[in-house]
């Protein structure tokens, strides 16, 4: 039978409180990035102060600078890896491989994966990304698992459940980390998906639990390995007692499944002591060790 964890919000939400749902969502359907009449008008809206108005002609040649800069970034892409550890004895359990570009025409890594979603090149980044990490994976031998952020859209991709993909090989030491940036209103479901993937030898974890994103369906325990804390609720857990509930209760719902818990951006002691008195079972953050190139 589906669970869920529902309506449990924090009264300070809108100082940054906390509000969880849990669950494999529904598959989005593909929507081009069009130049049209509304397109246009979004990008044309500005303040009292900005009033600039764009053109078609505009558009257009923003996003074909913007395609440009991604091209640049991708063809620049590094993997960093941040390590995961016990919560028990911080001994290392796995880590998780993030991305990094050498070259900054887009600044960070959010604003690669902001181009790569208003542009429709989520696959051609997924694709870039894993193969990237089933390299250094390749390279490195018995070193524990490795955990790799899927976008929702990357699920549909027919490369990823290949057997000649490049992490089939290794997809016994891959948990693929399913992550919502965009909305899944009025899929398909996804669990078929992620059961081939399970089928396949790849691990799945559900990311930034409480971390805000929209609500993610329904959470049995047969869809997941792993859940990660968001770090907004990690953040002062120690200070925060509504925090603390929420932490342990998705902590025991979790043990009674079989799922690992993942307290991420972890920074100080107290927040990793409250962790592990919650019964978190791993801990990752700055506190453990900061993101470095390969080798892993």
């Amino acid at each position: 039978m589906p669970i869920a964890i529902m309506g449990i919000v924090s009264s300070e939400r809108s100082k940054g409180g906390v509000g969880v749902g849990v669950a494999l969502p529904k598959v989005p359907p593909s929507r081009p990035p069009s130049v049209n009449e509304e397109t246009v008008g979004q990008l044309a809206r500005g303040t009292e102060k900005n009033t600039r108005v764009l053109t078609t002609e505009d558009v257009v040649s923003e996003l074909a600078e913007l395609e440009q800069k991604l091209g640049r970034c991708i063809a620049a892409l590094t993997m960093h890896f941040q390590p995961i550890v016990r919560a028990s004895d911080r001994g290392r359990f796995a880590c998780e491989a993030l991305l990094r570009s050498a070259d900054k025409s887009l600044p960070h890594p959010g604003a690669i994966l902001d181009a790569a979603e208003r542009l429709e090149k989520i696959t051609t980044l997924g694709r870039a990304v894993r193969a990237q990490c089933a390299k250094v994976i390749g390279d490195s031998p018995d070193r524990g698992l490795v955990f790799i952020n899927l976008h929702l859209l990357d699920l549909f991709d027919k490369q990823l459940t290949s057997p000649f993909s490049p992490l089939a090989k290794v997809a016994s030491r891959v948990v693929l980390e399913i992550t919502e940036r965009t909305s899944l209103e009025g899929q398909h479901d996804v669990r078929y998906r992620v059961a081939e993937l399970r089928e396949l030898g790849f691990k799945i974890a559900i990311d930034d639990l409480g971390g805000g994103h929209a609500r993610m369906g329904t959470f049995t325990p047969l869809d997941c390995d792993f859940v990660k804390l968001d770090m907004s609720l990690v953040r002062d857990l120690d200070k925060h007692a509504m925090k603390q509930r929420l932490v342990r209760s998705v902590t025991e719902l979790c043990r009674d499944q079989g799922t690992k818990v993942i307290g991420e951006g972890v920074e100080t002691e107290a927040e990793a002591k409250t962790l592990v008195d919650l019964g978190c079972d791993y801990l990752q953050g700055y506190l453990i060790a900061r993101p470095a190139p390969p080798p892993i």
